[in-house]
């Protein structure tokens, strides 16, 4: 078989030889389906399944597109009724036609959770031997979503009812919640307005060090969703059984803005809420402007004195008159601060300065400050899914959410290879020889004409093989 009638540099040879390899793969996973259909057929049962012939389907691959056919057959069932089925799509767990292989879907997954879908598309298509367009990355990413969030919704009732999976076992668990706003689209743009506030949480089990002042949380899970706040609380719990021994954990430390939705339980006396040291120190610096002021209310606030806190706020705004501007305005700020501050009485000190009796760290771990949240909302989400002119629906932008949040807690692969739901059984693969000539592999790939690249080969001896390659007429394999 001739590659090329003019001088090819080794990129072009690279690339020839990778669409030939493609080309024999899926070849050997064709006659591998077919070969499995056909032992299906003999050991049927003959008396329940009909013989009806074969149709033809199609498997997106690494490799390529891999057309097969199948055998279909009418079943009769217990009540008299009939209707048609696949034995080998039963078997395999495809559902449907044009299905997409496990391999290919987390490549997708994992490219759209780097950057947008075009990109995706793009990366996939040149890094296999398969062409994904843009909307093809979009259905792989809401396919998978939908499957994450019926895992979750699972662990949510089985977190209810019996504590959830879970076997990792630890005495403190942290967690940290905050909001991020997205901008929306579409007919979601109509209902909710312009952006809608998604909740993400994180919790974790400690800290190690990686670093000199470096340090990485340890056995960390995430979620993140637009639902309300009584759903997205069952969804962080299901997803922390999931991963952790309820049972075991005995003291909970809950770090947050200050939103309603992330206070807890109040009957809950296991969770300890303080109030995010950020949002506590900017609310200080952004609503009193005055700087003897604002030193004061730093010293009160950093010698727990929370009563004489609030008290001299409150004094501030009554020795301001409403009727000079200037000072309005100032009364309006200061109002506000202690508004949020009265809301937020309990955790404005934060818990490892309250004297609370937490067991010691395992080895190798520590139990360092809460306040990692806003560099997590936007490592998990931000970086990804805010700005750039990205617009979401709310159904689209919770499914990438969701693999977000696996990606960024190292789970996106083995979560993804338990949705992946094409199985070949490895002893019909063992068995299968392949007489294979490279006379079945297509004879192109792709868009069409590739340009032949120049290049220059190394002018050194023992490269003169490589050289030679480029003076033949043609490269015969």
């Amino acid at each position: 078989m001739i590659v090329a009638e003019k001088p090819v540099d080794f990129k072009t040879l690279e690339e020839e030889i990778f669409r030939l390899v493609c080309g024999w793969g899926c070849e050997l996973l064709k006659q591998a389906f077919e070969w499995y259909d056909t032992q299906l057929m003999l050991s049927r049962d003959r008396r329940k399944y009909r013989h009806k012939g074969s149709r033809a389907t199609s498997i997106k691959t690494v490799m390529g597109t891999v057309p097969y056919k199948r055998g279909v057959y009418i079943r009769k069932n217990e009540d008299g009724t009939k209707n048609s089925v696949y034995l080998l799509d039963e078997a395999m767990g495809i559902e449907g036609i044009g299905q997409m292989s496990g391999l290919l879907s987390e490549m997708v997954a994992q490219a759209a959770c780097e950057g947008p879908y075009r990109s995706a598309s793009r990366s996939v298509s040149e890094m296999t031997g398969q062409t994904i367009s843009h909307t093809a990355a979009w259905g792989v990413v809401q396919k998978l979503g939908e499957r994450v969030d019926t895992q979750e919704a699972q662990a949510a009732v089985a977190a209810a009812e019996n504590g959830g999976s879970g076997t990792l076992e630890t005495p403190v668990l942290f967690e940290e919640q905050d909001g991020i706003w997205l901008k929306l689209q579409g007919k979601d743009r109509q209902t909710h307005g312009s952006s809608k506030e998604m909740k993400v949480g994180i919790a974790y089990d400690g800290a190690e060090k990686v670093g000199k002042k470096r340090y990485r949380l340890t056995n960390k899970v995430a979620c993140a969703n637009f639902e309300s706040s009584e759903k997205f609380k069952k969804r962080k719990e299901g997803v922390i059984a999931g991963t952790y021994n309820t049972d075991e954990i005995n003291i909970r430390l809950l770090n947050g803005d200050g939103a309603e939705w992330i206070k807890p339980d109040p009957d809950d006396e296991s969770v300890y809420f303080q109030l995010d040291q950020f949002h506590r120190n900017q609310a200080i610096t952004k609503w009193v402007k005055d700087e003897e002021k604002r030193k004061l209310l730093v010293k009160l606030l950093y010698e727990k004195r929370i009563d004489s806190l609030l008290g001299c706020i409150e004094g501030y705004i009554n020795c301001l008159d409403d009727t000079v501007e200037t000072e309005a305005a100032e009364k309006e700020n200061l109002e506000k601060l202690y508004t949020y501050f009265s809301n937020n009485k309990d955790g404005l000190i934060p818990c490892h300065r309250r004297g609370l009796h937490i067991p010691p760290p395992p080895d190798g771990k520590e139990y360092r400050r809460m306040g990692c949240m806003e560099s997590n909302i936007f490592t998990i989400i931000g970086n990804r899914m805010k700005g750039h002119r990205t617009l979401w629906s709310i159904k689209g932008g919770n499914n990438l959410a969701r693999l977000l949040c696996l990606k960024h807690t190292g789970k996106l692969t083995d979560t993804l290879e338990t949705l992946s739901s094409v199985c070949l059984p490895l002893e019909y693969v063992e068995e299968i020889v392949v007489k294979m000539t490279a006379a079945k592999a297509p004879k192109y790939d792709g868009k069409g004409y590739e340009p032949v690249h120049g290049g220059a080969f190394p002018a050194l001896p023992e490269f003169k093989w490589l050289r030679d390659i480029g003076r033949t007429g043609g490269f015969i394999i």
